[in-house]
């Protein structure tokens, strides 16, 4: 099987985020994409944070409807700091996977790439693919691919900034995703 890996906080996941990943999957032949939430990235905190167990459920709301998705949870089993080489080198023992995983960078976070930890590692071990989230151009001196997917300006925080606010956040998240954060009353100024 053809995997990608999509990480990020997913704090909420929105329609941004499942567009991208369909898109990517679709222009590159992928046969799954794994989602798979940080319990803590060294590179920044996570804002209005409900906890790992809130994200992962919102996360399993908002792919469950596409079989071509699946939720790994790995990042929030392991302890301390959650960092990609980690993950990518645990996939094989967890997924039969056909040749190198694919691994989606936000063109926003590519230019910090060489900070990461062991970035000659995970460019030797994952195709490396760029997808467009509307940042800056940058020269990448890593092995990798940039995507043509369209551009969806829809952030996290913005909906959590509108959920505090007592703004509607219809249409930007899953509809199973806004009614388990109006349940759970996440995101609400206190």
């Amino acid at each position: 099987m053809r995997l990608l890996l999509f990480g990020g906080t997913f704090n909420p996941i929105h329609l941004g985020h499942l567009l991208a990943a369909e898109e990517l999957r679709d222009e590159f032949g992928y046969d799954l994409v794994l989602f798979v939430p940080a319990a803590c990235p060294p590179h920044k905190t996570i804002a209005e944070d409900p906890g790992a167990e809130a994200r992962l459920a919102m996360l399993e709301l908002g792919v469950k409807d596409n079989p071509a998705f699946r939720v790994d949870s790995c990042e929030l089993s392991r302890s301390g700091l959650s960092y990609t080489i980690d993950t990518l080198l645990g996939l094989p023992d967890r997924y039969d996977i056909e040749g190198k995983p694919g691994l989606v960078i936000g063109d926003d976070l590519a230019p910090g790439f060489a900070t990461w930890r062991s970035p000659d590692l995970i460019a030797q071990t994952a195709d490396i693919i760029i997808a467009r989230r509307g940042g800056a151009d940058f020269h990448f001196p890593f092995a990798h691919t940039r995507a043509s997917n369209r551009l969806m300006p829809i952030s996290s925080s913005e909906i959590r900034g509108r959920i505090a606010e007592g703004r509607s956040a219809r249409y930007l998240l899953p509809d199973p995703v806004l009614e388990y954060i109006q349940e759970k009353r996440l995101y609400e100024a206190r």
